[in-house]
Order: structure tokens, then C-alpha cells, then sequence
């Protein structure tokens, strides 16, 4: 399974990246690998709890030099397509976790919308007060939480078509 975790470079709360660290982790505890944007903040705190916890990190960056990667990718994809890439970060990922954030994250978690996908979101942005309808937008209060019900929808299937084999 492949768990997109979202969210803010530069996070206004420093909680967004203790939450982003232990979702990180339980992403990798479960045999998970963690995709990102592979730069700094939320992307960097996840990555860094992954690979604290022996997972694989892979980074989808929006430049064309890997060396822009946060220490802790383990494998960084350059598409020197700025914020076009924020596609493949979704596209690519059987369920998402959006943590914090401002445009970037936003516009991710508009194309997995659009996708049909839904979106775990842990302190993210509130679309269902923007009137997206709640179904599709999954709240989490922590990420244990946060991880067991973006597992549950990658698990179903549902996020990319590929069918997963039920635990």
C-alpha cells in the first residue's frame, strides 16, 4: 500500500509536525510506504518518523534536483513540474493524509476529490465547512486514527481501482 501524507512546508503549529512524525511512523509499523512532496515541514516530519521506523519514504519533488529532497527520502522522483506534481502525489497514492497545510495541500486535496478519492484530514483544511459533502472528507483527532482510516480506504480499494486483498 502507498499513503500519501500532505501538508504544509512551512506549518504555522509546530504540533502539525509531532503529528506528522508519529503518522509517519504508523504508516511505516504497518508495511506502508510513505509518498510525500519530499521538501521540508509536514513532508520532512513524515518522512523522518517512516524512516525512524524502518519504512520506505518516497519523494515526488517539484524541481529538477534530487538533492532538494529532505534527508530522510529514501527515493526521490524530480519532474521539474512545480506544483503540477502535487497530481502524481495523488494519483499515485491508494489513500491520503492531509496534515495541516495551505495551497499546496489544498489543491492536493481538491484532485483526490475530484478523483474520487477521499481524504483522511488531521488538523487540514476543513472542506466540509466549505461545503464539500462530509462522506468524502474523513476526520481524525489522532494519527493513530488518522492511519487506521487511511489503511481502511486503501484497503477497499476504492482510492485507485486497484483492488487490495482484505486483511
Amino acid at each position: 500500500m502507498i499513503i500519501s501524507v500532505i501538508g504544509g512546508q512551512h506549518p504555522e503549529d509546530p504540533e502539525s509536525l509531532r503529528l506528522a512524525e508519529r503518522v509517519g511512523e504508523l504508516v511505516a509499523r504497518s508495511g506502508a510506504v510513505l509518498l510525500c512532496g519530499g521538501l521540508t515541514g509536514v513532508m520532512e516530519a513524515a518522512c523522518r518518523g517512516a524512516k525512524s521506523a524502518g519504512g520506505l519514504t518516497v519523494g515526488i519533488l517539484p524541481g529538477g534536483d534530487a538533492s532538494e529532497a529532505n534527508p530522510s527520502v529514501d527515493v526521490a522522483i524530480v519532474t521539474a513540474m512545480g506544483t503540477a506534481r502535487n497530481v502524481i502525489v495523488v494519483r499515485t497514492a491508494d489513500a491520503l493524509i492531509a496534515i495541516d497545510g495551505s495551497y499546496g495541500t489544498l489543491s492536493e486535496m481538491a484532485h483526490a476529490l475530484e478523483q474520487g478519492k477521499r481524504v483522511v484530514s488531521l488538523g487540514a483544511w476543513d472542506l466540509v465547512r466549505a461545503g464539500v459533502e462530509a462522506s468524502r472528507v474523513l476526520t481524525a483527532d489522532t494519527p493513530q486514527e488518522a492511519v487506521r482510516l487511511a489503511l481502511a480506504e486503501a484497503a477497499r480499494g476504492t482510492t485507485t481501482g486497484r483492488p487490495r486483498p482484505q486483511p
